[in-house]
């Protein structure tokens, strides 16, 4: 009955300030190969990581290195905070969200040390991509410098 509200298609928006870079250009395989689907990575000098798009946080893992979103029109976010992050096990992250916590675009979800980052020598790109992009047209923005929630960076429509 309500089928044309999953067609409709969904803008994110940058989770972060700084630029875009190419998900080919990331210095990792999983992103780089599109295993992980379609998307694009950012460069970015804050500490806060915010959602791409209005949504249900889907995920957050233990290790807080990365967030899932599930947005309105069934797609499904990953937003993937620096490269390796994993092995640190939530060291120099903080939880902002918590899952099932319904969001807008710009609402903060983690926050991270950046100190504590650099200390690490950790890669902050973080790569935002569309785990089920197969079901997806997506079109890519690709803006050089971006702005948290104003900067439309893809544009997501069920095929």
């Amino acid at each position: 009955m309500f089928e044309f509200l999953n067609n409709k298609k969904v803008h994110l928006y940058a989770p972060v300030n700084g630029r875009t870079i190419c998900l080919d250009d990331v210095p990792d395989k999983v992103f780089s190969s599109h295993m992980m689907g379609e998307g694009i990575a950012f460069e970015f000098n804050d500490n806060i990581v915010c959602s791409p798009c209005d949504g249900v946080i889907s995920l957050i893992p233990s290790t807080l290195h990365a967030f899932g979103i599930y947005a309105n029109n069934g797609a499904e976010i990953l937003v993937h905070i620096g490269l390796d992050t994993v092995y640190l096990n939530g060291k120099g992250f903080e939880k902002l969200a918590t899952q099932g916590d319904k969001v807008k675009k710009g609402t903060p979800i983690i926050k991270i040390d950046r100190q504590f980052m650099n200390q690490q020598i950790i890669s902050l790109i973080t790569p935002v991509v569309i785990t089920n992009s197969n079901n997806y047209d997506i079109a890519i923005h690709n803006n050089r410098s971006v702005k948290v929630g104003e900067s439309k960076i893809l544009e997501v429509k069920k095929k």
